[in-house]
């Protein structure tokens, strides 16, 4: 079968690869189309250590194509989103609703794939760009039939994240004050996040003036292309300041532009060994930061919830699929993806 794999060199899209057969508690997924998303870059360039060879992708949307023993909340033929969670369900994070926090979850990568007979690894539990993948059962979240399966992968990472860091990690409340600095795929939901939780006032950052439009589509009520005017907008800071971009001179100013008791979050992704810096005085007015994960999502009950706001009109997700492409096209996604052409490229099998 078809899949992107990356060896450590290069990245290829092969057409010999094999995926093994569910076991008990497990999910093969025939995958329809999947996002590809910033992180699967990382991987690609450094920024993410990972070890090779690696099937990519891990936002992703498909069919149940067979079940492993004990798997009853999906069947064969139904519709899933895929989220990149194989959290266990029995620790005390997953106890205490914080799945994201599982230590089983995080920094094991299996390798159900194998190529001319020797074992490939799974990135990110998911491993959506392949035709077929190999979830755990916690990770298949059924979704209605009539979702757009291009429109379906990004649930399970781009508006998990992004609105999730809105709704259950800054707990953004009615009537307040939010800048999200870049608009990229995270950023563009966590201002529909913002939208969706009541904020009054969403201050969009962007370099590039071409992503007001969308932005504003998104829930932006004002637009800027440098931080340096958003205390003309907000004299004394804002409730909450999201980093979408990853660079560490933008998390020094998501920090600088808080209001007392204010939040800064940390969605982006710098390498590795990144450090940033802040004046200590300036965070004793009760103000934050937060790093989140995932949104700090419950996937099995987020996805299905962000489904249904889809479905209703009020969450946003056809327009964040700003090209299709067929998964031998990768190198022309990652290309436009690279140079921020679209918000959010999506492979199709």
């Amino acid at each position: 079968m078809r899949g992107v794999v990356f060896d450590g060199a290069r990245v290829r899209v092969v057409d010999d690869l094999a995926v093994r057969e569910p076991g008990p508690g497990e999910v093969l997924v025939a995958v329809a189309a999947a996002g590809l998303c910033h992180s699967d870059l990382s991987v690609v360039d450094g920024t993410i250590p990972f070890p090779v060879p690696v099937v990519l992708g891990h936002e992703g949307a498909g069919v149940v194509e067979a079940v492993g023993a004990g798997v009853r909340h999906v069947a064969p033929g139904d519709h899933v989103a895929l989220s990149t969670l194989a959290n266990c369900g029995t620790c005390a994070d997953c106890d205490r609703g914080r799945p994201t926090m599982c230590r089983r979850a995080i920094g094991r990568p299996g390798r159900p794939f194998t190529r001319g007979g020797e074992p490939v690894y799974q990135f990110a539990a998911n491993s959506a760009f392949a035709e077929r993948t190999l979830v755990t059962a916690v990770q298949a979240v059924r979704i209605p039939r009539d979702i757009p399966p291009a429109s379906a992968a990004l649930i399970g990472c781009g508006v998990l994240t992004g609105v999730g860091a809105v709704l259950n990690r800054a707990r953004v409340d009615r009537g307040d004050s939010v800048v999200v600095i870049g608009t990229g795929g995270i950023g563009l939901n966590v201002l529909q996040g913002a939208r969706l939780a009541g904020a009054l006032r969403i201050v969009a950052v962007d370099a590039d003036p071409a992503k007001e439009a969308v932005a504003r589509r998104f829930g932006a009520t004002d637009f800027l292309s440098s931080v340096d005017g958003v205390r003309d907008l907000l004299p004394t800071g804002a409730d909450h300041a999201f980093e979408c971009v990853g660079r560490v001179e933008l998390i020094r100013a998501a920090i600088d532009l808080l209001d007392r008791r204010g939040q800064a979050v940390l969605l982006g992704v710098p390498p590795a060994t990144a450090e940033a810096s802040f004046r200590v005085s300036s965070l004793y007015l009760d103000k934050s930061v937060l790093g989140c994960r995932y949104g700090s999502a419950r996937p099995q009950r987020d996805i299905a919830l962000y489904a249904e706001l889809y479905r209703d009109g009020r969450l946003l997700l056809d327009e964040l699929v700003t090209a299709t492409y067929p998964v031998e096209d990768f190198d022309k996604a990652r290309a436009d993806a690279e140079a921020g052409r679209v918000a959010r490229a999506v492979l199709t099998f």
